[in-house]
């Protein structure tokens, strides 16, 4: 509690007041709660203890193994119930007509527990003649046992479950568990015996339908045979006629026919071209394979071998050799008279062959007059046939019920599509009262309601209540770090004064001079100008635990060139760092890769390079950078969604993972940028306040609400010469 006023004083609550009242109480409070736990056990042994006990039905189906419905089921399958069959079930068991029966089986009307009213105490009596009370005798008996029965049973479901549980209360422990199990079994009862009625009723009206279904099946037959007979549609399989399966053979006839016409043609022309053109008669396969053919070939090879052997020996004039060379030339002169004869004899195996493809060219366009014609009769024997079919189907399945329906009229061959899986026994030990618990409860509850009661006192008496100093203590100020340059576009009671002219441009508070942490290291009272620096930056990347951070340069390659700087100092500190080129400049390229030529991000995302062949080592630093790379950009941004995939596979690999994208809107970060665990970094060496206003407020619009300015340069260490100048 606290007030403001000229001349009030704030206050506060003293917890330790309040705890020390009750301590100094301790003795009353101990003494109401052992008085009333006495009570409360007292109480709860005079009250007449109640028992309960439960029995549990599962609902499931039960048709016999042989019935047609199970035929096709797997053995002990059960049927779905769903969630309002199984309440139906509980409702059937709290139905006034099966408690009725249970009361009338049981007689229960002649115990006294269910029948209070029969008995009336004089002071039931008194208010009933005052009127303040309807006289109970009043109700029919049945009407009483009924109210008195329903008030101590519960029926329900157990979760989840097709199993339903009758519990039920009474004084009679004997009776606790007698009426449940008397309940499963009448309702058992119930179930198999409308199952009984259902299947006589079933079995009444089917014996008409069947006798009319079996006329209508007897006339729809009679006229498919009759129509089948007028129309000369004979049956050759079951979906095609005669007509249809001849005109089939006489059109693969046509095709092998065709085929073989074709061949012999081919071969034909094949010799006809060998002997026009000179060619040896044994390079043709029909030649070749004749066995007048292959003999006068091998006589002209043995006359050629004497020919050769004479040569040898003798002069080309010799007798001899003149009688050889011959021979020899009749040999050839018989193999072209053969080869001429085996071309006329494939060039009249083609006109036959042409014959016989007119002839059942003929015979197949007056077959498809004859199809076309079978065809359309063919319509309307199908629908006889349908008609005929469905109303067969339909006296079958009516012959397959009546039958399963006369099966189940037997008493005891339908049984109940519930069973008993859990008995009620006689309970050993009562549900009400539970005597410890209502102690320990009541206890508890009293030593609560009088703590509360005494602090409420020391409250409201004004001794829990002690003056607090104003101005004594500062109200606690959120510290910053130099790299606190994120700037918090979303948050206005916290953001970095960047210059003057930035700052009211953004309309950004100054820098507090009560925030602690930047005071105290300040001599002078006066809160030091924050550090945009690379190094500063570095530090927060490092102190931050970032894996994934993208550069944004609106200044161009000024900016990609502190960026390149930024991974280079962080290599330096002993990171692992790997920069991903997405200028279109390629300015990083150029700063850190030994050659332009290198397969980088563009390739690797047009699929042309594997992922390891695109990793460099930096020139003048432990750093390593994925280049811009030589493919096509625009063959390379179909693949852009892979980006991200890239990204997540090299943070495995490294510390951090830094993303240039020189001059990019936010639109384009937030392609390959998550929302969360990505540090996105403004790097804008000499651009104006105005544009980093731009900037800052076109990400905070597009959701990005932390951003890390980075503003200035390092200066250029002894390893890296031209770091500075990069």
């Amino acid at each position: 509690m606290s007030g403001n006023g000229s001349g009030q004083q704030d206050v506060d609550i003293d917890l330790g007041g309040l705890f020390r009242a009750v301590w100094d109480r301790r003795v009353k409070v101990l003494l109401a709660t052992a008085c009333v736990a006495a009570l409360a056990f007292g109480a709860a042994k005079m009250i007449a203890p109640d028992y309960q006990s439960e029995t549990r039905v599962l609902i499931e189906s039960r048709e016999p193994e042989f019935s047609s419905s199970n035929q096709n089921a797997p053995t002990g399958s059960d049927r779905v119930f769903d969630e309002s069959g199984i309440l139906s079930q509980v409702q059937v068991l709290r139905s006034a007509d099966l408690i009725k029966q249970v009361a009338r089986n049981m007689k229960l009307y002649e115990l006294k527990e269910f029948d209070p009213s029969a008995d009336p105490s004089a002071v039931s009596d008194l208010m009933v003649m005052l009127g303040l009370k309807k006289n109970p005798l009043e109700m029919p008996p049945e009407e009483r046992v009924l109210k008195e029965f329903t008030s101590k049973l519960q029926v329900y479901q157990v979760e989840k479950s097709r199993v339903i549980a009758i519990a039920f209360t009474s004084k009679d422990r004997q009776l606790a568990a007698a009426i449940p199990n008397e309940m499963a079994k009448v309702f058992l009862s119930l179930q198999s015996g409308a199952k009984l009625d259902t299947n006589s009723e079933a079995s009444r009206w089917l014996e008409p339908e069947i006798a009319n279904l079996r006329e209508k099946v007897r006339d729809a037959e009679a006229k498919v045979a009759a129509y089948r007979s007028s129309s000369d549609l004979l049956p050759t399989g079951e979906t095609t006629n005669f007509a249809t399966r001849q005109l089939t053979d006489i059109s693969s006839e046509l095709a092998r026919v065709r085929g073989e016409r074709a061949n012999a043609e081919a071969r034909a022309e094949g010799v006809r071209e060998a002997l026009a053109s000179g060619r040896e008669a044994d390079t043709i396969a029909d030649v070749v394979g004749s066995p007048m053919i292959q003999r006068l070939k091998e006589t002209e090879a043995n006359l050629q071998g004497q020919v050769a052997d004479l040569s040898t020996t003798l002069l080309d004039g010799h007798p001899r050799l003149k009688a050889l060379k011959s021979q020899l030339e009749g040999i050839r002169a018989q193999i072209r008279s053969e080869t001429r004869k085996i071309l006329s004899s494939l060039e009249n195996e083609a006109k036959v062959g042409e014959l016989r493809e007119q002839q059942l060219t003929q015979q197949l366009n007056a077959l498809k007059a004859k199809s076309a014609q079978a065809g359309e009769e063919e319509v309307g024997l199908r629908a006889l046939e349908r008609e005929a079919t469905a109303q067969r189907q339909l006296l079958e399945t009516y012959l397959a019920r009546y039958r399963e329906a006369t099966s189940r009229t037997v008493e005891n061959a339908t049984p109940a599509d519930a069973r008993v899986i859990s008995s009620a026994v006689v309970p050993t030990g009562a549900s009400f009262p539970k005597v410890m618990p209502i102690t320990i409860v009541a206890a508890l509850a009293t030593f609560l309601l009088t703590c509360i009661i005494i602090m409420l006192r020391e409250l409201f008496s004004g001794r829990a209540l002690r003056p607090v100093s104003v101005g004594a203590e500062r109200p606690p100020v959120r510290s910053r770090s130099a790299i606190a340059a994120v700037a918090a576009v979303d948050v206005p009671d916290e953001k970095l004064e960047i210059s003057p002219a930035l700052n009211d441009a953004i309309d950004l508070p100054p820098l507090a001079a009560a925030e602690a942490d930047d005071v105290r290291d300040d001599p002078s009272g006066e809160a030091p100008e924050p550090d945009f620096s690379i190094e500063a930056v570095a530090d927060h990347l490092r102190q931050s635990g970032v894996r994934i951070a993208i550069s944004v340069s609106p200044g161009g390659d000024e900016g990609s060139t502190a960026t390149v700087m930024l991974a280079r100092l962080i290599a330096e500190e002993g990171r692992k760092v790997v920069l991903i080129d997405l200028t279109g400049s390629a300015c990083p390229t150029r700063l850190m890769a030994r050659s332009a030529q290198l397969p980088g991000i563009t390739n690797l995302l047009a699929g042309e390079v594997a992922f390891t062949e695109t990793i460099h080592a930096d020139r003048f630093s432990d750093a390593h950078i994925i280049p811009q790379g030589d493919a096509d950009p625009r063959l390379a941004m179909r693949g852009i969604e892979r980006l991200q995939m890239i990204i997540d596979a090299l943070t495995n690999a490294y510390d951090l993972v830094l993303v240039e994208c020189g001059p990019a809107d936010e639109g384009a970060v937030g392609k390959i940028a998550r929302r969360d665990g990505t540090e996105i970094i403004l790097s804008a060496p000499a651009v104006s306040d105005e544009r980093i206003v731009e900037v800052l407020t076109g990400f905070g619009e597009a959701g990005y609400r932390d951003i890390v300015l980075m503003t200035g340069r390092g200066e250029p260490g002894p390893d890296y010469p031209d770091r500075h100048a990069a």
